[in-house]
């Protein structure tokens, strides 16, 4: 999936939505998140993301 800054996406493997932030090569992305109060940032491959979805509300 081709992703855009501003895209919230997530780990294929779990964790929290992150927004990208910066789109470097077809190999490479900036995301950032908050953990507690701290905002971290960091590189990911686009194959290790998907789109984050909303739970769905019962």
């Amino acid at each position: 999936m081709a992703f855009k800054v501003g895209d919230i996406v997530m780990l294929k493997s779990g964790g929290p939505p992150m927004t990208v932030v910066q789109l470097n090569t077809a190999t490479s992305l900036h995301a950032s998140w908050f953990a507690g109060h701290k905002n971290e940032r960091a590189q990911f491959h686009p194959d290790s993301l998907v789109a984050y979805e909303e739970p769905k509300k019962k």
